[in-house]
């Protein structure tokens, strides 16, 4: 397969009053045409930062993409050194973005076909009646009833499910190579969420665009991702296909996301599985391995020397202690419950 985005030792910073937060530390990944990826972690661990970056979206200062990082596209373009320009165009032509908040990312004083049409216009040169004709077909694409109807309502006047499809379209408008959607079913219902995700999928295999995926739920990447790469403190802690992740995986932080997704056969009453303790300071130096301390498997070592990548096939991977030949033994079907260890 073609790789349409290689990113190779991403390092990240924010220079804040209190220090420097290391936020995305030597994060690596690469990206297929027509291929989906998940980066999925709690909140904080980077994932969106890690996002931004690649459209360089992130306010620089504060923000800072260390020297020694690359995100290169298409094989040729190093994204770190795009002039203005170029960027202009990237953004849109060739990598779209989809936001957490549809509501707070879409105008609330323009109609939603103006803003679709907005985009038309300045990136394929389109006149006004023409724009006009494809925002209608846009938002047909992403199943929008009375499309010629609703080209002329404003943001409040939808659903937040319809937003978000609004979103999509907009997304969609220039047919970019990469879209990346930031939790794009996080103020959204079960059913429409799943709407959304099949929505998502139809598009990727209809036009053959490479997908990026933030969320902190793997329960929303099960039927989706082809690749699901773990995130926690600013690094990839566990990466692999979905089967791998969801059936192999072998990271004390990937069992606690698994536990953590809800369960249908969870007994009333029954305590909901809860990670103990906090993430680390990134503005602290961290010595060993970044989740030690909220480990139940940590051992001397682990407080002591950051863990080396382990690779059990070619594409599942991981940094743990608990992969060395001299570490005890853990029953994976013993700490994840259900239909996990199937």
């Amino acid at each position: 397969m073609d790789k349409i985005l290689e990113v190779k030792d991403l390092n990240i910073s924010f220079h804040t009053y209190a220090g420097e937060v290391k936020a995305v530390r030597g994060v690596s990944f690469d990206l297929n045409k027509g291929e989906s990826l998940a980066l999925v972690g709690e909140s904080g661990c980077g994932k969106t930062v890690t996002a931004k970056s690649i459209v360089r979206l992130l306010k620089e200062p504060p923000a800072e993409i260390k020297e020694g990082s690359k995100i290169i596209f298409n094989g040729k373009e190093d994204v770190v050194k795009m002039s203005k320009k170029r960027l202009r165009s990237f953004r849109g032509e060739d990598v779209s973005m989809i936001f957490q908040d549809p509501m707070t990312s879409l105008n609330p004083t323009m109609t939603i076909g103006q803003q679709i049409m907005e985009a038309l216009m300045i990136h394929k040169g389109m006149q006004k009646n023409e724009a006009k004709k494809e925002t209608i077909k846009l938002l047909e694409t992403v199943n929008i009833p009375n499309a010629e109807e609703r080209i002329n309502h404003y943001p409040h006047q939808l659903s937040g499910g319809m937003r978000q499809r609004v979103m999509i379209a907009m997304a969609l408008s220039c047919n970019p190579k990469i879209l990346i959607a930031d939790e794009p079913t996080t103020a959204l219902d079960v059913t429409i969420q799943a709407q959304i995700m099949d929505l998502l999928g139809e598009l990727k295999n209809k036009f053959n665009t490479a997908i990026i995926l933030i969320t902190h739920d793997l329960g929303v990447v099960a039927n989706f991702a082809d690749k699901i790469q773990v995130m926690y403190a600013g690094e990839i802690v566990e990466r692999g296909n979905r089967e791998e992740i969801f059936y192999k995986s072998m990271h004390p932080y990937t069992w606690a996301l698994l536990n953590s997704v809800p369960r249908l056969d969870t007994e009333n009453k029954e305590q909901l599985y809860a990670l103990r303790g906090t993430p680390p300071d990134l503005i602290l130096p961290l010595k060993g391995c970044a989740f030690s301390s909220r480990c139940e498997y940590a051992m001397e070592i682990c407080l002591e020397r950051k863990p080396v990548e382990t690779r059990l096939s070619n594409t599942h991977s991981l940094s743990c202690w608990l992969q060395h030949p001299d570490a005890p033994k853990v029953n994976r079907a013993e700490v994840l419950r259900g239909e996990m260890n199937e």
